[in-house]
């Protein structure tokens, strides 16, 4: 791993806190709130931002009850009367259904709506608009082996060919052991996609047929503690007494799935935590959850239970020989910070994360006193047959968030696009070219 990306250090900052509001008591028997969707959002952070909310709003009593298929949390009123919300976590695809059957009005995400799933849901409004689409919290998908396992680090395409079936032993890894023992998430999560979209589809393989499958990342975590010879893949927050692993993606560094990197996105399977409403949903208790999951409260209970939380922080980035002049000076002079706006191929356009974190980076900004000409955005590009295109297009995307910046009262020292130079990922695959397209902010 470099030392530029190793060494990244995070200070954290408080962002305004959010006004309480009063929401109205449901009728007894009925839910305040019903949602359904990712094991990874609902077995932990789910109810505990439940919990943070009923607390906002001067519940008391505030308890947990399993429920086969997830939970319940509970809490009573001013006058004793009882606000049950209920959890199901039963994979990011059951979440789209719930909405469209009515059965919810909250699906939670481990992975971005699909084309289908916007369709089935088109007549409540556009899912992919900034009031349904909410990134609450940053998340890797952490590899992992047993605690004793010599193996440190993998590429993508070797996480490919122990996940297909197509290297049977460790041996055909570097390391000893025998037979490799898969076991992965199913079908139904989106924990799995993510895994499946960024390391198998990309080259053509699918999971082996005889890989063990779970509906829950604590139970697929504690089955690899136990045996020496399997491997397997858990959100961050369910990595427990396991070793993750360093993952390469192409030529890039092999990189951890630590805080630092998961906030920057930097790390390959890096990946956004989603909750979902339809823009014409009218239920008070989802869209003060999702008000609560951004505020600095909300942002503060991701990172007590595991994940990371989107509050902004600066990295200290080490110079080294082989950075383009222009950024190791920066390197020495500045701060990187942890939101890296990307974007897609052929525009220059922020998305529904983007814009929030616009006003995040630019709170931090004047609480820091940087407003005036302390800043800097560092444009790059994924690979490009004309390097001139490549370094026009990274530094077009640089304005793009220096408008929006501009807006929230923030003036710039200065605008670089250094096109492809200094990949992070690999530019043969969507995922990777993704990663590579990017505006770093960086302050003085």
């Amino acid at each position: 791993m470099s030392n530029r990306l190793a060494g990244l250090l995070l200070a954290a900052t408080i962002l305004p806190a959010s006004a309480a509001t009063s929401l109205p008591i449901p009728t007894s028997g009925q839910n305040a709130l019903r949602i359904e969707g990712s094991n990874t959002l609902g077995a932990r952070l789910a109810p505990a931002l439940v919990e943070g909310l009923m607390q906002s709003q001067g519940l008391t009593q505030i308890r947990v009850e399993p429920l086969a298929n997830g939970s319940r949390v509970i809490g009573l009123s001013t006058d004793n009367r009882p606000v049950p919300v209920e959890i199901v976590t039963e994979g990011s695809s059951s979440g789209f259904v719930a909405l469209s059957e009515s059965r919810a009005q909250l699906a939670a995400a481990s992975r971005p709506i699909k084309e289908a799933e916007i369709k089935l849901l088109a007549s409540g409004g556009d899912m992919l608009s900034q009031d349904a689409e909410q990134v609450v919290a940053i998340d890797g998908v952490a590899v992992i082996v047993h605690p004793n396992s010599p193996l440190t680090q993998l590429s993508t395409a070797q996480l490919a060919a122990a996940f297909s079936g197509e290297a049977k032993n460790w041996e055909d890894l570097g390391v000893s052991g025998g037979p490799i023992k898969v076991m992965a998430l199913d079908q139904l999560s989106g924990t799995f996609d993510t895994f499946d979209s960024a390391v198998l589809s990309p080259l053509g393989k699918a999971i082996r047929s005889d890989a063990q499958r779970f509906s829950s990342h604590v139970s697929l975590a504690e089955q690899v503690a136990q045996n020496p010879a399997a491997i397997g893949f858990v959100g961050l927050a369910f990595v427990g007494a396991n070793k993750p692993l360093a993952i390469a993606d192409g030529n890039a560094d092999a990189l951890s799935p630590q805080d630092t990197l998961v906030a920057s996105e930097d790390y390959p399977l890096s990946r956004r935590l989603f909750l979902y409403i339809q823009p014409n949903e009218s239920n008070a208790w989802a869209r003060a959850l999702i008000e609560y999951a951004q505020s600095p409260a909300g942002q503060k209970l991701v990172a007590a239970n595991g994940f990371v939380s989107q509050a902004v922080r600066t990295m200290q980035v080490p110079v080294e020989t082989q950075m383009p002049e222009s950024y190791k000076a920066l390197a020495s002079q500045a701060k990187r910070l942890s939101v890296t706006f990307r974007f897609k191929e052929g525009n220059a356009k922020l998305d529904n994360k983007a814009l929030q974190d616009v006003q995040r980076v630019a709170n931090f900004i004047k609480a820091n006193n940087k407003s005036n000409q302390q800043v800097a955005l560092i444009g790059f590009s994924d690979s490009k047959e004309d390097a001139a295109r490549a370094e026009l297009v990274s530094k077009l995307r640089a304005m793009a968030v220096r408008r929006e910046l501009s807006k929230a009262g923030v003036n710039l020292r200065e605008v670089q696009g250094l096109g492809q130079a200094m990949p992070i990922a690999s530019n043969d695959v969507e995922s990777g070219r993704i990663r590579n397209r990017r505006v770093e902010v960086w302050v003085y």
